[in-house]
């Protein structure tokens, strides 16, 4: 893409200009691969029957291929159109083809290395980026029918880009023997998938031409700038002075906003001391009922819930350490449910509290199974907490 980064940075500057409004702009479908390396690999077939195209439909009778990948190459393809290609094939002569002017009494193998020069047609009339035609001449060595030869080679064959890297190539070959006139000419047919690699990429036929609009458009705009300059000043002044006005109006928003959200975190902060406040709800060991004490907690508690109707809390029941603790598991879920049941029995509404039994897993002392502690301090840990999960 290095070499269409002028034409991108025209067009940048083209859409940054004050006051333009761009009507065309160049996209990717606008370049094209100019330069790559071209790996492929397909199939190959030969008619070396002698009579070269008068029995080109004849594929039966004629042709010779076989039922895998036989030909491999590999290319370098230049900006000016200009390739060069090396390939390798390989076939089977069958039994009853006619090779050489002889009927094949036995398989023979065919091997092939060729070497070619091609050009790209569509140069001549503008690349268009995925239907690519050529043409080609080259040299190669053939052993085939047990004889070896060298042979004068021209192509003519068409490349389809399915994309930047992928495409299909079909072409047909003429391969001239050198010196021997015993041995025919022959043809030699390919088909196959095709890599690019190593792209170099710039601006088809038709992106230069959207290029060429592009910059005499901005030249025409340009022109128009240059004579009103003084009016597009004053617009800019009014569009700054209203852009102040907006930026100030949002500053005064912003403002406004961060008070209500002050305001609100301090009504949530004071909330949350009012209920921290009133402490736990603690019960005795081995119960999940309320005692005086844990019935006035949740009394207070209700109070301020029937204050604040928007509060919603998430209410975690725990015990101590001593226990199974799959019965301390169980023990806090009682505990849980009998908290919240008696904020419903004050009025609260059950959709505002969620729930929660912990066991033994959140201690809030030293006090585990592997400690001595007084009972003052495993009472800490059986409890009822409150958080505030919405306002």
């Amino acid at each position: 893409m290095r070499n269409i980064a002028p034409f991108l940075g025209i067009l940048i500057c083209l859409v940054c200009a004050p006051g333009y409004a761009q009507d065309e702009q160049l996209t990717k479908k606008d370049s094209m691969v100019v330069s790559s390396y071209m790996f492929g690999l397909g199939f190959n077939m030969v008619d070396d029957s002698g009579d070269l195209l008068d029995g080109f439909f004849e594929v039966e009778e004629e042709w010779n291929y076989v039922a895998f990948p036989s030909r491999v190459s590999i290319g370098k393809y230049f900006r000016s159109g200009v390739g060069v290609e090396a390939i390798g094939t390989y076939n089977r002569y069958k039994v009853g083809k006619t090779i050489d002017g002889s009927v094949q009494t036995e398989k023979t193998d065919y091997y092939a290395f060729d070497t070619r020069v091609s050009y790209d047609l569509d140069r001549l009339v503008g690349k268009s980026g995925w239907f690519d035609p050529y043409i080609g001449v080259g040299l190669g060595y053939t052993r085939a029918n047990n004889a070896s030869r060298g042979t004068y080679n021209g192509v003519v064959g068409v490349r389809t880009w399915l994309s930047d890297h992928w495409g299909l190539d079909v072409n047909a070959s003429g391969k001239w023997s050198m010196g021997d006139k015993v041995i025919s000419n022959h043809l030699q047919y390919g088909l196959g998938v095709l890599y690019q690699f190593d792209i170099e990429k710039g601006l088809s036929k038709k992106g230069a031409d959207k290029l060429a609009r592009i910059v005499a458009q901005e030249q025409e705009k340009q022109r128009v700038q240059d004579s009103i300059t003084t009016v597009n000043r004053l617009k800019e002044e009014a569009l700054v002075a209203e852009r102040l006005a907006e930026e100030k109006e949002r500053e005064r928003l912003a403002a406004l906003e961060k008070a209500e959200l002050d305001k609100e975190n301090s009504r949530k902060s004071q909330l949350e001391n009012s209920i921290k406040e009133l402490g736990f709800v603690y019960f005795d060991l081995n119960s999940s009922y309320l005692n005086t004490d844990s019935k006035a907690v949740l009394n207070a508690l209700a109070i301020i819930l029937e204050t604040e109707q928007e509060v919603s809390l998430k209410i975690t029941s725990h015990t101590d350490s001593r226990g199974a603790s799959t019965y301390n598991q169980w023990l806090s879920e009682r505990r849980v449910k009998r908290t919240i049941d008696y904020l419903v029995s004050k009025g609260i509404s059950a959709e505002r509290l969620t729930a929660e039994g912990l066991g033994e897993t959140n201690l809030l002392n030293e006090c585990d199974d592997t400690t001595y502690c007084s009972e003052e301090k495993h009472k800490i840990n059986r409890r009822s907490e409150f958080v505030i999960t919405k306002m």
